[in-house]
């Protein structure tokens, strides 16, 4: 191999391979109930302190 050839690189993965891999589907299910729930909670307290501040 002479100075200017280069090794072959190495084939990298799609981006949505990786991405799946870090964020596995049931992680990213359970994350968008728990923020979903948690609006809806935070939405019942609000409701709750407008009422019984009346």
């Amino acid at each position: 191999m002479s100075e200017h050839e280069t090794t072959p690189a190495t084939p990298r993965k799609n981006t949505e391979d990786t991405a799946q891999t870090k964020f596995p589907r049931g992680l990213v299910v359970r994350l968008f109930a728990y923020l979903i729930a948690g609006h809806i909670f935070a939405g019942f307290l609000y409701l709750l302190f407008e009422v019984g501040g009346r």
